[in-house]
């Protein structure tokens, strides 16, 4: 398949769906039953919504928001929007009126596209003060309190103005080039304010092609494909890797009602290929072990036996003639009904948007999952790397895609070029000059590559921790070996200009609900925050972790959150990375305070 022959993410839609109109596409759930949309469906709408942008004047180059959960409608407006010609610029649905406001003024946006009623109550207040905003579709009635000084419309509506409109809409179609900007992705804002990365459909095409590259390996037009989205669609990484490739090998797309159902719709939808952050991986890992917990001693021995043996296969040693016996029963009795739980068709996780605990990958492949980690960013649209189905090394983020080149600078950081690599911020030249110079991107990761060119990760240049002694220790990493302990749901480490580390830890909900009982107190974490015995319980987990670290990434003290870190408060992004400024400005005081007792 020739990624390069599309000018366009538009002509590449309309392309795929030429003589397949009839054959189902996108999957939502409604009333309790998958519903599709056929790709004859998709386009007649894509075009009709198209036309009615047009007729209401966006030209070539305009931005327009699009506030929307993911669902078909997403992906017809977002198709649309490019079709005439203009930038799509996707909000996160779990935004704040005042994050509302700065995409909308930042960006200029004539207009927006808007899905849910509950979305407008937040949303509409903004729009009315933006002074570039015009109109509004709306998908659903909006509620009247809300208010709004733009012209508020009827998507329904636009769709049938859009189906009479004599507008040429080939013509804007056949405009766009390649080097075009097609999204602005705003940066998730884990260290302040969201910039805008401008992407062109040259950049998304290259992804995709550099997709096909890599999963060839698994006979991609051996089956059909199908993928479970679940991800925001306004990431880079849901929006390249689950949206546009599959709809380039003309893939099945089902759009997961929710994480918690999540479970659920894989069993549902049995998907042959699934895109993920590490939080999920660490959250299925936590929930297998716990299980685990309520099964016979027999289930338990099997498990165990099951996961030593893939372990000890994956790391290359040689199993003896009844280990290889073993393994052989277990693939039936363990494994397979391990693949069952995910659908039975799984053919690989991929796993990105943030570092993936090495120990979590291998536990998954270990139980006959492959699981593949890769590396990226928003200002590279967004995948650099991954590691290869024929060899996985769970310790790197693999080799460079196709197309795309790396090098590691003097102070180590990793450089990356190609046609990947994003226009620059919007409105931004200071900013986009410091990360891209002399066309290389860089992209503030330090890390190296070892004989085969995989790519290791070792450090965050922002966010490497400087204790007092001069030495350099990551967060990240213990981070993730402290939500590896079964105790501890989610933790945050500090200590930058200090002698010592310290955490702040959300302990999991399993660890709270059994000291409950067993104390007969009140479950909720606020209530045990402050229970030095219920901190000592928290405290063996830090303990087993720092026997697994250095001496300076040893855990000096810590302490226990009063509230899990969500998207809601705003502790996290909508892709469940942490946000490390909004933690500090919240707990700083406190964590400061524990240097201050004895020996501090």
């Amino acid at each position: 398949m020739d990624y390069k022959a599309w000018p366009s993410l538009p002509k590449m839609l309309f392309d795929r769906a030429d003589g397949v109109g009839d054959q189902n596409v996108l999957w939502s759930k409604r009333g309790g039953k998958w519903s599709p949309l056929t790709w004859a469906q998709l386009v007649a709408r894509v075009r009709n919504l198209a036309k009615a942008l047009i007729a209401r004047g966006v030209e070539p180059g305009a931005r327009v928001l699009l506030v929307c959960e993911n669902r078909p409608e997403w992906v017809i407006a977002h198709f649309a929007i490019m079709s005439a010609g203009a930038v799509t610029v996707p909000a996160y649905t779990t935004n704040t009126e005042r994050d509302y406001a700065h995409l909308l003024t930042d960006s200029g946006a004539c207009g927006a596209i808007l899905s849910s009623a509950a979305l407008g109550k937040r949303f509409l207040p903004a729009a009315s003060e933006a002074p570039a905003c015009g109109f509004v579709i709306a998908l659903e009635e909006q509620p009247t309190e809300a208010g709004t000084a733009v012209d508020l419309a009827s998507w329904t509506a636009e769709e049938a103005i859009g189906e009479r409109a004599d507008v040429d809409l080939d013509a804007r179609i056949e405009a766009l080039k390649p080097d075009d900007a097609c999204i602005f992705i705003y940066t998730s804002g884990t260290g302040g304010t969201p910039k805008g990365v401008m992407l062109s459909h040259r950049n998304i095409l290259t992804n995709c092609g550099s997709a096909h590259d890599l999963l060839s390996a698994f006979g991609l037009e051996d089956q059909h494909q199908v993928f479970l989205s679940f991800l925001p669609l306004s990431h880079s990484y849901e929006h390249a890797a689950g949206l546009c490739f599959p709809l380039s090998i003309r893939a099945d797309i089902y759009y997961a009602e929710s994480v918690e159902q999540l479970s659920a719709n894989i069993a549902e939808v049995r998907p042959t290929f699934m895109t993920a952050v590490p939080r999920l991986y660490e959250s299925m890992h936590q929930r297998i072990l716990l299980g685990l917990k309520r099964q016979s001693s027999l289930k338990q021995s099997m498990f165990h036996k099951t996961l030593a043996l893939g372990l000890k296969r994956h790391a290359g040693e040689r199993l003896g003639f009844f280990e290889r016996a073993q393994d052989s029963l277990l693939e039936r009795l363990v494994r397979e009904k391990v693949r069952q739980r995910f659908g039975g068709r799984l053919q690989a996780f991929v796993s990105g948007g943030a570092a993936l605990n090495p120990e979590i990958g291998d536990f998954f492949r270990a139980l006959g999952l492959t699981l593949l980690q890769g590396y990226g960013q928003t200002e590279s649209a967004p995948v650099v790397s991954c590691n290869r189905p024929q060899k996985v090394k769970m310790s790197s983020v693999g080799p460079a895609l196709a197309g795309v080149e790396v090098a590691i600078a003097e102070d180590g950081e990793i450089l990356v070029r190609g046609d990947n690599v994003m226009l620059g911020y919007w409105g931004d030249p200071e900013s986009t000059a410091r990360v891209i110079k002399e066309g290389w991107l860089h992209t503030g990761d330090v890390g190296y590559l070892d004989e085969d060119n995989y790519i290791h990760i070792t450090d965050r240049k922002k966010d490497i921790i400087v204790l007092s002694g001069g030495d350099n220790v990551s967060p990240a990493r213990l981070e993730g070996l402290l939500t590896m302990e079964p105790e501890i749901e989610q933790a945050y480490v500090a200590g930058d200009k200090r002698p010592h580390l310290v955490a702040l830890l959300v302990p999991s909900k399993a660890v709270i609900d059994e000291w409950a009982k067993e104390k007969g107190v009140a479950a909720g974490l606020s209530a045990l925050a402050g229970d030095s015995a219920f901190q000592d319980r928290v405290g063996e987990a830090v303990e087993r972790m720092n026997r697994k670290a250095s001496v300076l990434e040893r855990i000096r003290r810590f302490i226990v959150a009063s509230e899990p870190f969500t998207i809601e408060n705003e502790m996290m992004t909508p892709t469940m990375k942490i946000r490390r400024h909004k933690i500090k400005a919240a707990y700083g005081d406190r964590l400061e305070a524990l240097y201050e007792r004895k020996g501090g």
